[in-house]
């Protein structure tokens, strides 16, 4: 199959070559005739799969025909990343359509937004919290809207924004096209698509595995050890661009500012960064001038860099779920990828659910000439000290939990968005919780790589 059997408007076919697209992945397969017959869509795919464009050229198919300058078009995402991202998709693909596309989200300035709006666009693609200033303010109207875009909505869900979603689709027209895209499809997620959606055809892939072009190894290792296995790892191993995950910002920014004293050409992406510098920051690692990345799992969200080699997991993730969010960023688009976790005694019962889901007992390894049995340092401790908390006021006491899910929010976020965080998100602080194994198939094994790595204990 290729894209002209779709037969996309000659301006659209443009955008697609001009792009270097030429052979459909599953899920544009089966979206992309469903979305150009009007029908509301359910996809269930994970990060990296191709679902922006699944959405995108039958979106820009629908404009060529119709009204121009006002909103027809609203794709809501979680993060400002994935805004960006869908945002740039759009331009890439609507280059020869003369498409007004506009992207606005928490932590930068009103005046440019409202500026765009005011001159007419056709597509807008919003963050939550921001686009619901905008409708306070009357800087945005919804009325014309025709397609509604609902993408990482479980994401959306674990961030606490499905209140504003919900005030959002209450301005919409009755009468639309929805689609919903997700991961993964907790209770709270079926119970808004049955809301939002009508007869919608679910398109699904790779709903629950890790792509088989990932290679998966763990690292037991001290949990007071781990920065200096970290650094031992990067100087043996043959890598391109490397995504490193972390559970906390705190710990992000600590990582990032080890690794490049040591000479590697990294950089953090964390939530109290401002804007500017996290738009620096996810430029000079698509550029190349930073080799490593470290982020949090909601700093991460939207980064989209098809020639990341490795994910290292510094921290393990709550889920199996999150797992699975996290690798998918490597071993994209056919090429193969290594996804190395460093793990502790406390991290077994995730490990077994994330073996459950690949039915493969995933390879443990070592890198020899590191000392597995050094003590912890009194910089050790300072390093990964949990940094002291403003004293609280006696005149507003602390609810119990809520100094917890503050510690997640993102302060970018607008005063909007962060009321409605109603727990942390998935891959931030606390102990693992118990996975459950899915019904995958098996999963390939890990390949062995040259350098002082020591492999033990194959793959099943």
């Amino acid at each position: 199959m290729s894209f002209s059997s779709f037969n996309l408007h000659p301006r659209v076919m443009a955008g697609v070559v001009a792009a270097g697209y030429e052979t459909p992945t599953p899920i544009q397969a089966q979206a992309i005739p469903v979305v150009m017959q009007g029908r509301d869509v359910m996809g269930l795919a994970q990060t990296g799969t191709g679902k922006t464009a699944a959405f995108a050229l039958p979106i820009l198919h629908r404009l060529q025909e119709g009204t121009r300058g006002r909103i027809r078009i609203l794709i809501i995402a979680p993060t400002r990343e994935l805004a960006n991202q869908i945002h740039e998709a759009f331009v890439e693909f609507g280059r020869e359509c003369g498409i007004r596309c506009a992207v606005v989200y928490g932590g930068v300035g009103h005046a440019q937004q409202v500026q765009k709006l005011r001159a007419g666009v056709d597509i807008l693609v919003a963050c939550p919290g921001r686009l619901l200033d905008h409708l306070q303010q009357g800087t945005a109207k919804l009325d014309g809207v025709e397609v509604l875009v609902l993408d990482e909505a479980d994401h959306m869900f674990d961030m606490g924004f499905l209140p504003n979603i919900r005030k959002i689709v209450a301005r919409l027209p009755v009468k639309r096209q929805t689609l919903l895209f997700s991961a993964t499809m907790p209770d709270d997620i079926r119970g808004l698509a049955s809301q939002v959606l009508r007869d919608p055809v679910t398109v699904q892939v790779a709903n629950t595995r890790p792509a088989e072009t990932v290679a998966h190894a763990l690292y037991p290792v001290p949990s007071h050890l781990k920065s200096g296995l970290l650094l031992e790892l990067l100087k043996h191993t043959d890598t391109g661009s490397v995504l490193v995950f972390t559970r906390t910002k705190h710990r992000a920014r600590r990582v990032g500012d080890q690794l490049q004293k040591a000479g590697f050409k990294a950089v953090s992406i964390q939530g109290n960064l401002s804007q500017n510098r996290r738009e620096e920051a996810m430029d000079g690692f698509r550029s190349g001038k930073y080799q490593i990345l470290v982020a949090t799992d909601i700093a991460a969200r939207g980064i989209d860099v098809a020639s990341i080699s490795h994910v290292i997991n510094y921290d393990i993730p709550d889920t199996v779920e999150a797992y699975t969010h996290r690798i998918g960023r490597t071993g994209r688009a056919a090429r193969s990828g290594d996804a190395f976790t460093l793990i502790t005694n406390e991290d077994n019962a995730m490990v077994r659910g994330i073996e459950r889901v690949l039915r493969v007992v995933i390879e443990r390894r070592q890198v020899e000439g590191f000392d597995y049995r050094a003590a912890p340092s009194e910089q050790h401790r300072a390093e990964f000290a949990r940094p002291p908390q403003p004293p609280r006021s006696p005149r507003r006491p602390v609810a119990s939990g809520q100094q917890h899910r503050a510690d997640y929010r993102d302060p970018s976020q607008p005063a909007s968005a962060r009321r409605d965080f109603g727990r942390p998100p998935q891959g931030a602080g606390g102990p693992p919780r118990p996975a459950h194994g899915g019904g995958a198939s098996r999963g390939p094994a890990p390949s062995a790589r040259p350098g002082a790595v020591r492999h033990f204990g194959r793959s099943r």
